[in-house]
Parts: structure tokens; C-alpha cells; sequence
């Protein structure tokens, strides 16, 4: 977005993903306002004003309640300028299995004598799921083996309760696109008048 002349001003909650995202917008000559926080936050830590809010990359279903995602929400709206809109993106969770032991395969890559096979394993209760992430990586000269893992635990939002939720804040004109995105995502929500 900086790239093509946007404002930006973009937070995680995660200070290692800040500190990678300031490097790349340095690599690429970009100019981004990073910060690390929390969504439960914003407004507090961005202000309000914005033309857009963003959130991408099944970052919502982090928070594992309806609270804590209307109060997300709530943030995002506060943020933006009258007319600003919002833009997020999500699993389609109703068009998911559910179960234990589900295996989401990322596919295998190899690159500087290294063969790199990533993939999920989600565990769900209820409405929650637990998902690990497993990184094997392989040595293809010495056949040396390593493994890591990241855990962590998602909402399994459904997306009309998660757009009934967003017009409950004050979006308005709130629509699900199917089209252009990784994940479904809503149609930039508009704020009022």
C-alpha cells in the first residue's frame, strides 16, 4: 500500500512481526508508521481519522470471544473518519471440517540444499480450535533432520455472525466478498455519514 503512495500506519501485536515488517518497508524504500498493539487498542494507539482499517490473514479469530471481537471491532470503527471503511479477512470456518487430528498440508519446498514440508494439525472443541504448526526441516546432504512447532488457539467464526457483529458496532453497507482475497472478507465496510 505504501508503494503505491498510501499513508500507512500498521501495529501487531507480536514485536517480532513489527520488527521483521520494519526491515522489509525499509528493504523495499517504504516509509510505515509500525507500532506494536494490540486490537483491543487501537484507538488508543492510532487515533481516529483513517480512511481504511484493515485486518488480514485470519487475524480476528485470535480473539476467542464474542466480547473481545465486538470490542476489536468497536476499536476499528472508533479509528476511522466519517466515510472510512474496513476491510477483513477470515477463514470461511462454516465450510470447515470439524474434528481432531485434521491435517492442513502447506506442501513441500526445497532451497540451498534444504528440503522444507509445512503443515497444520487442528484439534477443535466446540467453537475453538487448537491448531499446531509443524516445520520439518531436512538436510538434503547430511539427512540431518529438524523439527519446531508453533501453537495456538482460534475462534471458529462463522462470517454472518462475524458481519452481524460488525453492523452491530456501526458499519454499514457490510458485505462478504468471495473474490480477490486469500480468505473470504467483507467488502470495505463504510462508517457513517
Amino acid at each position: 500500500m505504501a508503494k503505491n503512495g498510501f499513508q500507512v500506519t500498521a501495529s501487531d501485536v507480536s514485536e517480532r512481526a513489527i520488527e521483521r515488517a520494519i526491515l522489509e518497508a525499509k528493504r523495499h524504500e517504504q516509509l510505515v508508521a509500525f507500532s506494536v498493539c494490540d486490537m483491543l487498542a487501537a484507538r488508543a494507539q492510532h487515533g481516529s481519522g483513517f480512511d481504511i482499517a484493515i485486518t488480514c490473514d485470519n487475524s480476528l479469530p485470535h480473539l476467542l470471544t464474542d466480547a473481545d471481537i465486538l470490542a476489536a471491532l468497536k476499536e476499528m470503527f472508533e479509528c476511522l473518519r466519517p466515510g472510512g471503511g474496513c476491510l477483513i479477512t477470515v477463514r470461511d470456518y462454516d465450510r470447515e471440517q470439524r474434528g481432531r487430528n485434521l491435517v492442513k498440508p502447506y506442501g513441500v519446498r526445497e532451497r540451498d540444499g534444504k528440503r522444507h514440508l509445512v503443515f497444520q494439525v487442528w484439534d477443535f472443541e466446540a467453537e475453538h480450535y487448537d491448531l499446531t504448526m509443524y516445520f520439518v526441516e531436512e538436510d538434503l546432504g547430511s539427512k540431518e533432520v529438524r523439527t519446531q512447532t508453533m501453537r495456538s488457539r482460534y475462534y471458529a467464526i462463522g462470517i454472518k455472525r462475524l458481519l452481524a457483529m460488525m453492523e452491530g458496532v456501526g458499519f454499514r453497507e457490510v458485505v462478504r466478498l468471495d473474490e480477490g482475497f486469500y480468505q473470504p472478507s467483507t467488502r470495505p465496510c463504510w462508517h457513517k455519514t
